[in-house]
Protein backbone atom coordinates (compact mmCIF):
# COMPACT_ATOMS: atom_id res chain seq x y z
CA UNK A 1 0.00 0.00 0.00
CA UNK A 2 3.01 2.37 0.32
CA UNK A 3 3.47 2.59 -3.26
CA UNK A 4 0.08 4.04 -3.65
CA UNK A 5 0.56 6.79 -2.45
CA UNK A 6 3.57 7.64 -4.90
CA UNK A 7 3.14 11.23 -6.75
CA UNK A 8 2.10 10.00 -9.51
CA UNK A 9 -0.78 7.93 -7.57
CA UNK A 10 -1.64 10.46 -5.87
CA UNK A 11 -2.17 12.25 -8.98
CA UNK A 12 -4.02 9.70 -10.20
CA UNK A 13 -6.46 9.76 -7.74
CA UNK A 14 -7.83 13.38 -7.51
CA UNK A 15 -7.80 13.21 -11.18
CA UNK A 16 -9.87 10.12 -11.57
CA UNK A 17 -12.78 12.61 -9.06
CA UNK A 18 -13.72 12.72 -12.89
CA UNK A 19 -13.89 9.27 -14.70
CA UNK A 20 -11.79 8.21 -17.32
CA UNK A 21 -9.57 6.07 -19.43
CA UNK A 22 -5.99 5.05 -19.80
CA UNK A 23 -5.90 6.26 -22.79
CA UNK A 24 -7.63 9.43 -21.96
CA UNK A 25 -5.22 9.79 -18.67
CA UNK A 26 -1.90 8.98 -20.71
CA UNK A 27 -2.75 11.47 -23.24
CA UNK A 28 -3.69 14.29 -20.82
CA UNK A 29 -0.19 13.30 -18.22
CA UNK A 30 2.22 12.56 -21.39
CA UNK A 31 3.09 9.41 -20.52
CA UNK A 32 2.81 5.64 -21.99
CA UNK A 33 -0.38 4.23 -21.62
CA UNK A 34 1.25 0.92 -20.43
CA UNK A 35 3.08 2.66 -17.50
CA UNK A 36 0.13 4.17 -16.71
CA UNK A 37 -1.84 0.95 -16.64
CA UNK A 38 0.11 -0.99 -13.83
CA UNK A 39 -0.24 2.01 -11.28
CA UNK A 40 -3.96 1.79 -11.95
CA UNK A 41 -4.15 -1.81 -11.80
CA UNK A 42 -1.98 -1.04 -8.13
CA UNK A 43 -5.06 1.55 -7.51
CA UNK A 44 -7.82 -1.07 -8.33
CA UNK A 45 -6.43 -3.94 -6.11
CA UNK A 46 -6.13 -1.60 -3.57
CA UNK A 47 -9.32 -0.11 -3.96
CA UNK A 48 -8.55 3.00 -4.37
CA UNK A 49 -10.27 3.52 -8.04
CA UNK A 50 -13.45 0.99 -9.18
CA UNK A 51 -14.42 0.38 -12.90
CA UNK A 52 -17.29 2.77 -14.04
CA UNK A 53 -18.35 1.49 -17.54
CA UNK A 54 -15.94 -0.43 -20.28
CA UNK A 55 -16.53 0.49 -23.75
CA UNK A 56 -15.52 -0.68 -27.05
CA UNK A 57 -12.79 1.31 -29.09
CA UNK A 58 -10.79 0.16 -32.40
CA UNK A 59 -11.30 -3.64 -31.58
CA UNK A 60 -10.12 -3.31 -27.44
CA UNK A 61 -12.10 -2.67 -24.79
CA UNK A 62 -11.64 0.44 -22.82
CA UNK A 63 -12.09 0.51 -19.37
CA UNK A 64 -13.26 3.66 -18.01
CA UNK A 65 -12.24 4.08 -13.83
CA UNK A 66 -12.49 6.73 -11.10
CA UNK A 67 -11.90 7.27 -7.57
CA UNK A 68 -13.82 5.38 -5.05
CA UNK A 69 -14.09 8.73 -2.83
CA UNK A 70 -13.63 12.38 -3.07
CA UNK A 71 -10.88 12.18 -0.42
CA UNK A 72 -8.56 9.67 1.28
CA UNK A 73 -7.60 9.94 5.00
CA UNK A 74 -4.00 8.23 4.94
CA UNK A 75 -3.08 6.26 8.08
CA UNK A 76 0.48 7.94 9.31
CA UNK A 77 1.92 4.52 9.63
CA UNK A 78 1.48 4.10 5.70
CA UNK A 79 3.65 7.32 5.05
CA UNK A 80 6.48 5.69 7.04
CA UNK A 81 6.09 7.61 9.94
CA UNK A 82 7.50 6.72 13.71
CA UNK A 83 6.10 7.29 16.59
CA UNK A 84 5.73 11.12 17.20
CA UNK A 85 8.46 12.23 19.94
CA UNK A 86 5.49 13.92 21.50
CA UNK A 87 3.39 10.86 21.84
CA UNK A 88 3.58 11.57 25.19
CA UNK A 89 2.61 14.98 25.17
CA UNK A 90 -1.63 15.27 25.56
CA UNK A 91 -1.50 18.54 24.07
CA UNK A 92 0.87 18.12 20.76
CA UNK A 93 -0.83 18.12 17.49
CA UNK A 94 1.08 15.03 16.32
CA UNK A 95 -0.58 13.27 19.05
CA UNK A 96 -4.12 14.42 18.23
CA UNK A 97 -3.85 13.29 14.60
CA UNK A 98 -2.26 10.22 15.95
CA UNK A 99 -5.48 9.30 17.82
CA UNK A 100 -8.01 10.35 15.38
CA UNK A 101 -6.44 8.38 12.46
CA UNK A 102 -6.22 5.27 14.78
CA UNK A 103 -10.05 6.06 15.20
CA UNK A 104 -10.89 6.47 11.48
CA UNK A 105 -8.40 3.20 10.36
CA UNK A 106 -10.42 1.23 13.11
CA UNK A 107 -13.57 2.44 12.94
CA UNK A 108 -13.53 1.87 8.99
CA UNK A 109 -12.60 -1.78 8.99
CA UNK A 110 -15.34 -2.40 11.98
CA UNK A 111 -17.94 -0.60 9.81
CA UNK A 112 -16.65 -2.73 7.01
CA UNK A 113 -16.91 -5.78 8.86
CA UNK A 114 -20.46 -4.79 10.13
CA UNK A 115 -21.91 -3.88 6.87
CA UNK A 116 -20.26 -7.36 5.13
CA UNK A 117 -22.38 -9.09 7.85
CA UNK A 118 -25.18 -7.24 7.56
CA UNK A 119 -25.17 -5.45 11.24
CA UNK A 120 -25.21 -2.19 12.34
CA UNK A 121 -21.98 -1.06 14.20
CA UNK A 122 -22.88 0.63 17.75
CA UNK A 123 -21.04 3.85 17.86
CA UNK A 124 -21.17 7.11 19.88
CA UNK A 125 -20.31 10.98 19.83
CA UNK A 126 -20.16 13.66 21.95
CA UNK A 127 -18.98 16.89 20.49
CA UNK A 128 -19.15 20.36 21.50
CA UNK A 129 -17.19 23.92 21.53
CA UNK A 130 -15.59 25.27 24.38
CA UNK A 131 -14.18 28.96 24.47
CA UNK A 132 -11.26 29.72 27.03
CA UNK A 133 -10.03 33.07 28.69
CA UNK A 134 -6.35 31.95 28.41
CA UNK A 135 -3.78 29.07 27.56
CA UNK A 136 -3.74 27.94 31.04
CA UNK A 137 -7.34 26.93 31.09
CA UNK A 138 -7.20 24.40 28.47
CA UNK A 139 -4.53 22.36 30.89
CA UNK A 140 -6.78 22.91 33.84
CA UNK A 141 -9.94 22.13 31.32
CA UNK A 142 -8.05 18.98 30.33
CA UNK A 143 -7.43 17.40 33.83
CA UNK A 144 -10.91 18.05 35.00
CA UNK A 145 -12.53 16.73 32.18
CA UNK A 146 -9.96 13.67 32.54
CA UNK A 147 -11.55 13.18 35.94
CA UNK A 148 -15.08 13.90 35.11
CA UNK A 149 -13.98 10.64 32.36
CA UNK A 150 -12.27 8.82 35.27
CA UNK A 151 -15.51 9.69 37.29
CA UNK A 152 -18.23 8.12 34.50
CA UNK A 153 -16.03 5.07 33.34
CA UNK A 154 -15.82 3.84 36.79
CA UNK A 155 -19.57 3.42 36.98
CA UNK A 156 -20.32 1.75 33.55
CA UNK A 157 -17.22 0.22 33.40
CA UNK A 158 -18.08 -4.02 33.34
CA UNK A 159 -15.14 -6.50 33.27
CA UNK A 160 -17.34 -8.62 31.17
CA UNK A 161 -18.41 -5.92 29.45
CA UNK A 162 -17.82 -5.68 25.76
CA UNK A 163 -14.48 -2.91 25.58
CA UNK A 164 -15.39 0.89 23.86
CA UNK A 165 -12.16 2.88 23.43
CA UNK A 166 -12.99 6.63 24.17
CA UNK A 167 -11.40 9.46 23.03
CA UNK A 168 -11.83 12.98 24.03
CA UNK A 169 -10.00 15.52 21.79
CA UNK A 170 -9.95 19.37 21.65
CA UNK A 171 -8.52 21.46 18.50
CA UNK A 172 -9.20 24.96 17.68
CA UNK A 173 -12.66 25.43 15.98
CA UNK A 174 -11.85 26.53 11.98
CA UNK A 175 -12.78 29.95 11.65
CA UNK A 176 -16.45 30.49 9.98
CA UNK A 177 -16.62 30.88 6.52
Amino acid sequence: MRQALSPLRRQLLARLRTPASASELAAELEMPRQRLGYHLRQLEEAGLIELVEERRRRGFVERVLRSTADAFVVDPGVLGRHESRHAADIHAAEHLLDAATRTVRDVARMQAGAERQGKRLLTFTVETEVRFGAPGDVHRFTEALAGAIADVVADFDTPSGRPYRLIGAGHPAPKAE
